[in-house]
């Protein structure tokens, strides 16, 4: 028998299995809820403001349960506790409710002429070419950076009975002799004027955030709202107003509260003494505690003051909160 010569085949080696890599255990990282995370972002903001305003307010507070006035502010007399007396005495007064009356028409009056005026600003701003558009944000920026006591002393020049622009420029009208006219002989024509600087004041705010508002308001919709039939008044109620919705509210609730705490413009004008009929909540508070200096009783019209606007910020989160239902 012949030898067998073929070469046998090579069988490849089993691979083996490479041995398990060790696990690696990362720490865990530590995480926190949306509610956690915007408190941590709030905290810094937050305690300034506990540093800046806590304690003015406690002591405000203190001073409208305590019978505290010039005897007490020396030293001469300790601050007696007299429970809400300092409260029965201002809510008692007449006198009292009728600065309520004329704080809450002076702010509301101001309020609608600053939404109205600054919302057609607005809307105009849309419709003007660039450079117009510049010129005016300029001059709303200018007259928005100026300071409240040179706004007060320039519209106190304007309404000036001998040497005021204003009765000199009505006088020219044909049949019409205002030649010193005297606008502050009574509290409605004087708190009218300082309604007119509060507005001039407040507007140029109110026309830049509605004009950054309108900016988002898509311009489909309106074309969309045109080929139904709507006209230009349509087009703002159904389409513009709704969606401008949410910072009208913010604004109407931001103005109510600046122009219920209106003060340099009504202090000023009035050369430091605000007559009874120019009285509003705050020259009210005021001239109780450091011209009668009654501290306490100025302390619990300011307290009062205070809990009116906290009513104005409840309406407001009220209508932000159904704002946000619906969305």
């Amino acid at each position: 028998m012949s030898a067998d010569t073929t070469t046998p085949a090579k069988v490849p080696p089993q691979r083996q299995a490479p041995p398990p890599a060790a696990q690696d255990h990362p720490r865990a990282k530590r995480t926190y809820g949306p509610a956690v995370t915007a408190w941590l972002l709030l905290a810094p903001c937050l305690l300034i403001l506990a540093l800046v305003m806590g304690y003015p307010l406690v002591r405000l507070v203190t001073l409208s349960f305590q019978k505290f006035g010039q005897p007490q502010l020396w030293g001469f007399q300790p601050a007696e506790s007299v429970g809400f007396e300092n409260f029965s005495k201002v809510l008692g007064d007449s006198e009292f409710w009728t600065v309520v009356l004329r704080t809450v028409l002076f702010a509301l009056g101001a309020v609608i002429f600053t939404m109205v005026i600054g919302m057609l600003i607005a809307l105009l701003l849309q419709r003007v070419s660039g450079w117009v558009k510049i010129l005016i944000n300029i001059a709303l920026v200018a007259s928005w950076g100026m300071p409240v006591i040179v706004a007060t002393t320039v519209f106190k020049w304007l309404f000036d009975a001998d040497y005021g622009i204003l009765n000199a420029l009505v006088s020219k009208l044909p049949g019409v002799d205002m030649i010193g006219h005297n606008w502050f002989a009574s509290g409605a024509q004087g708190l009218t004027v300082i309604m007119i600087l509060v507005v001039w004041g407040a507007v140029p705010f109110v026309v830049i955030t509605l004009s950054a508002g309108l900016t988002q308001v898509p311009k489909e919709m309106e074309e969309a709202a045109r080929l139904d039939g709507a006209g230009s008044w349509g087009v703002f109620r159904y389409v513009t107003l709704p969606i401008l919705k949410p910072i009208i509210v913010m604004l109407t609730t931001l103005s109510v509260i600046w122009d219920m705490g209106v003060f340099p413009q009504v202090f000023v004008m009035r050369n430091g003494h605000p007559e009874p009929e120019f009285q509003i909540l705050n020259t009210y508070s005021y001239d109780r505690a450091f011209v009668i200096n009654d501290y306490a009783q100025g302390s619990a019209i300011a307290v009062i003051t205070v809990l009116l606007l906290l009513g104005v910020v409840a309406v407001y989160m009220r209508q932000m909160l159904k704002i946000g239902e619906v969305e």
